[in-house]
């Protein structure tokens, strides 16, 4: 089977005719930016897993971290930096009002608590070593978040989003308004807020 065989759909289009008719460009643009990250790893890299998980709005991709990192390292594949190019390309690429944005998420092990560490261990700098490997490449600093989640390090998720700029956009205004000048606390009565 081939990369694009395997790509399946996990939730629906939209069905409702308004909203497609409003937000038509943007799907059309979402689809695009889809099919260019296809592109991508079609033939770049080892992939376990690739699926739209929404059309025109979210898709993941599973690789196994050693076809990224060399074993038992935080060092990028020298042949792996075309794909970062690409990627990098990709995601600053966006169309008028929308953002193309990646979540890199490794798998770790937890502590005995139950807890994700907190001192750095090899997933942790292989999350830094790429971050730090996609800014020295150009990728716009906000379209780019790391994280870690329980689970198996030998495996890496990739999810990349389309957003507007009114999703991303930060809305203080509602919290702002609650908050004391400096220096003051609220009134017991309204501490609760």
């Amino acid at each position: 089977d081939s990369l694009t065989s395997t790509f399946s759909s996990l939730l629906p289009p939209t069905t409702d005719l308004t909203a497609f008719a409003s937000r038509e460009g943007d799907l059309l643009a979402g689809q695009a930016f889809q099919e260019e990250v296809t592109s991508i790893f079609a033939s770049a890299i080892q992939v376990t897993k690739a699926e739209i998980v929404q059309p025109g709005r979210l898709m993941r991709v599973v690789v196994p971290s050693d076809a990224l990192f060399f074993g038992d390292s935080a060092e990028i594949r020298e042949g792996q930096i075309p794909l970062l190019d690409r990627i990098v390309a990709s995601l600053s690429a966006g169309s008028v009002g929308l953002r193309h944005d990646m979540e890199f998420i490794i798998g770790s092990t937890v502590t005995s608590d139950k807890n994700l560490p907190t001192t750095e261990t090899l997933e942790t700098a292989r999350a830094g070593a790429f971050v730090r490997a996609m800014h020295s490449r150009g990728v716009p600093p906000e379209s780019v978040s790391i994280g870690l989640k329980p689970g198996d390090p030998t495996e890496i998720i990739m999810r990349f989003f389309v957003r507007t700029d009114e999703e991303v956009r930060l809305k203080f205004k509602e919290s702002t308004e609650k908050q004391p000048p400096r220096g003051q606390t609220l009134p017991p009565s309204e501490e609760g807020l």
